[in-house]
């Protein structure tokens, strides 16, 4: 394979996108936890006011078999907004090919043109992942911890907000 040829994602990538995204689902041990559909990454992606960003890399037919998909954040320290890598998917075919570095080159590029000073991303501890994104010089941030609300903890969370802020 050639080297890869990294693009913003267009609306023809999405079925492509998608598919990736529970393969990448079913890698990780959770198919069953993934629901997206087309139609919802595609206003994602391309609504309005899309909060949502993505990149492939194609082969020489422009047929997506990579993608990154990320949003903005913000350092209230550093009083800038970074990139927050969502997911970063290479097909099994496609590994060892520079990829996956490519689409995080891509990333850093947009971060260093926009002023930002962070690329950020978390992955499950048992991914072989590791050791590629050390030898690009990322570092676990191993005093900070992750957490999530979802579900019915989530639900019951809103409850507490004031009826005015609802």
């Amino acid at each position: 394979m050639s080297p890869a040829t990294i693009r913003p994602a267009h609306r023809d990538d999405v079925p492509a996108v998608v598919a990736m995204v529970h393969e990448l689902a079913d890698f990780e041990r959770a198919a069953e936890s993934c629901h997206l559909t087309e139609e919802q990454l595609t206003a994602a992606l391309f609504g309005p006011q899309p909060a949502l960003f993505g990149h492939v890399a194609v082969d020489a037919q422009d047929s997506p078999y990579a993608f990154a998909l990320w949003f903005l954040n913000f350092s209230t320290w550093e009083g800038t907004h970074g990139i927050h890598l969502e997911d970063l998917y290479v097909r099994p075919q496609a590994r060892g090919t520079g990829a996956g570095s490519a689409l995080l080159a891509t990333l850093a590029a947009e971060c260093v043109r926009r002023g930002y000073q962070r690329l950020e991303w978390v992955m499950l501890d048992w991914n072989p992942a590791a050791e590629f994104y050390a030898a690009i010089g990322a570092k676990v941030t191993e005093d900070w911890l992750p957490y999530r609300l979802t579900g019915s903890a989530l639900r019951q969370l809103a409850e507490r907000s004031s009826p005015a802020r609802r």
